[in-house]
């Protein structure tokens, strides 16, 4: 089934300092079902990062004409306006994000700063390619080859499980956006036939994220193991 255990929220204030105050709400053009969408999404929420959703309609074609195509020329959501900056790729907008407003989830010691950037590859790596394009052939119809996603998803999971092992969090002790960028597709791997059962650590951090005061879930889909 899809993980959405909800535990007690965990004891932690995600944005310490006072809120920055923004002129201007940030523009997210989404789309709910994506989990590059959602990771931007979650992030805005937990570091209380004043935004508003724009609805992009992928099914019609939407994200491949104009005016999107303007904002984002490959085509792709996430994408956000923050007044006149646009910043497209999910975990460029995190790393924009907490620069900008919520620097306590991107710190600047160089070797935290180096292995939340190494699990921002992680996350357009191993989970992209694994957990994620198995999502792809059960939600959307993707023509990918079922063995091969989730053999890669085996590989980054096995690997993920390992590093948790006695750690709350991926950096350092409390979390930073490597968290937030690899929960969405990790979350709902069961939608792609990826099982979490035998991943104790993986399914601990899954709790502890959504326990984080703002927390916001993505949609879930009846499909895999999740159906």
């Amino acid at each position: 089934m899809l993980w959405t255990s909800r535990p007690a929220p965990v004891e932690f204030n995600p944005h310490p300092r006072k809120p920055m105050t923004m002129s201007n709400a940030i523009r997210i053009p989404n789309f709910a079902l994506s989990g590059h969408s959602h990771r931007v999404v979650l992030f805005a929420n937990l570091a209380g990062i004043d935004h508003t959703l724009i609805d992009v309609d992928l099914a019609a074609g939407e994200h491949k004409k104009e005016p999107f195509l303007s904002l984002n020329p490959f085509g792709q959501v996430p994408v956000i306006e923050d007044g006149d900056t646009v910043v497209t790729d999910s975990n460029a907008i995190l790393v924009y994000l907490a620069r900008k407003y919520a620097p306590d989830w991107l710190p600047a010691d160089a070797a935290k700063e180096a292995g939340i950037q190494k699990f921002l590859s992680f996350a357009a790596g191993e989970i992209a390619y694994g957990p994620a394009a198995a999502r792809l052939i059960t939600v959307f119809g993707a023509g990918l080859d079922p063995e091969r996603t989730a053999a890669v998803a085996e590989i980054a999971f096995t690997r993920l499980e390992n590093h948790l092992n006695g750690r709350d969090w991926l950096v350092g002790d409390r979390p930073t956006i490597a968290d937030v960028a690899i929960y969405s597709y990790t979350a709902h791997a069961p939608e792609g036939n990826v099982s979490l059962d035998g991943y104790p650590n993986i399914r601990a951090h899954l709790d502890r994220i959504t326990g984080l005061p703002g927390f916001v879930a993505m949609p879930s889909t009846p499909v895999g193991l999740a159906a």
